[in-house]
């Protein structure tokens, strides 16, 4: 969403009969891996057909609107220099009436890729909170009716770009990667306070530093790991103090933006730039696990940006020049490889048994 732009409901295809019988709570839903249980799904939409309502918006903002009990919720930052004012609101999901509009945080001035703005890492609703983020500007967290629980600007860095990726949640801590120009890490918040609970640094050989991957909690034999991608590796790490379970290395891969996905006893992966490449990894391993428990690599339609998508047993993923690919999830077989047109940046999404591709043209 940029400046003067709008919320269009219905426009990929949801209706309130949809958003009544799902929840969106996070960047790529429930599962955080872009898997929807919405219904009446059309197949067909355009700037007027299947649209419920629409609702202009002010400031910029690229994160991801999230869904709750039938209220959406959106960041947006409005202002410039000093008046920079980053912001969270919240929207009836069934007309588009603006339930309210508040501040968050007083953010600084930067740089910004013509993709990202200071208002691009997806919020998380969960319970009666609202976890907010916004990179390098810092964090927040509001009760759902806008009133602000706590903040926290005291995690520092250099970003390159601007922000990008979302936190997640595990246990009591917010989650989120810090790869900036120099000096990653990855860093846990207290759900309640806002305060550091943990804070460790990102170890990789990799040039280019920076980053904008969103972390994903899964469950390894009854332990949590968070997957967390950044340039030139993927770490697996404990929820508890953030210390390292294995990690694989990867070449020549920075700017990682793609989330993991995860099944079958493996972890989906994207190098992203310079030439993306798909991995799939057995996270049942310890300490470097490159040369052993990298299952497979798909090199060819690999995504720098849209993450993949993983519907029964096979993984889905469409590359940032529209070169969409479905291989066996398992093997990493190809059943097929096709140019389906325009640009993509949006991540796929599975819904009713249908793969959902939407590109930067509408």
């Amino acid at each position: 969403m940029m400046s003067k732009a709008w919320i269009w409901v219905g426009l990929v295809g949801l209706t309130f009969r949809v958003f009544a019988a799902d929840e969106w709570p996070e960047f790529r839903g429930a599962t955080g891996q872009g898997i929807s249980d919405a219904r009446n799904v059309p197949l067909t939409w355009s700037a007027s057909n299947h649209v419920t309502w629409k609702t202009p918006l002010t400031g910029n903002g690229w994160s991801s609107p999230v869904l709750h009990n039938g209220r959406l919720y959106i960041t947006a930052a409005t202002g410039e220099g000093s008046e920079l004012s980053l912001r969270a609101r919240c929207y009836n999901a069934r007309n588009g009436k603006l339930f309210w509009d508040k501040e968050a945080l007083k953010g600084a001035p930067g740089s910004a890729h013509k993709k990202n703005s200071q208002a691009s890492p997806t919020p998380i609703v969960s319970g009666n909170r609202l976890y907010l983020h916004f990179g390098h500007n810092g964090s927040a967290c509001m009760d759902l009716s806008g009133k602000l629980v706590w903040t926290n600007q005291t995690v520092k860095y250099s970003p390159v770009h601007g922000n990008g990726g979302s936190p997640a949640l595990v246990d009591d801590l917010m989650v989120f990667n810090v790869d900036g120009a120099s000096d990653p890490f990855i860093v846990a918040l207290d759900k309640k306070t806002g305060a550091v609970r943990w804070k460790v640094k990102r170890e990789s050989d990799a040039q280019r530093k920076f980053s904008f991957s969103t972390p994903l909690v899964i469950d390894v034999k009854g332990q949590k790991q968070i997957i967390s991608v950044g340039s030139g590796v993927v770490c697996a790490l404990n929820s508890k103090d953030g210390q390292e379970f294995w990690r694989a290395r990867f070449t020549e891969g920075y700017s990682v933006v793609p989330r993991p996905v995860f099944g079958h006893g493996l972890i989906f992966i994207s190098t992203s730039f310079d030439r993306p490449v798909v991995l799939a990894i057995r996270p049942d391993g310890q300490g470097d696990v490159t040369e052993t428990h990298v299952a497979w690599k798909v090199p060819k339609g690999a995504p720098s940006t849209p993450s993949p998508l993983l519907a029964g047993d096979e993984l889905y993923f469409v590359s940032d020049s529209g070169i969409a690919n479905c291989v066996d999830a398992k093997t990493g077989k190809v059943h097929w490889s096709e140019r389906i047109g325009g640009g993509y940046s949006a991540s796929p999404v599975l819904a009713e048994g249908r793969v959902y591709f939407q590109n930067e043209e509408g």
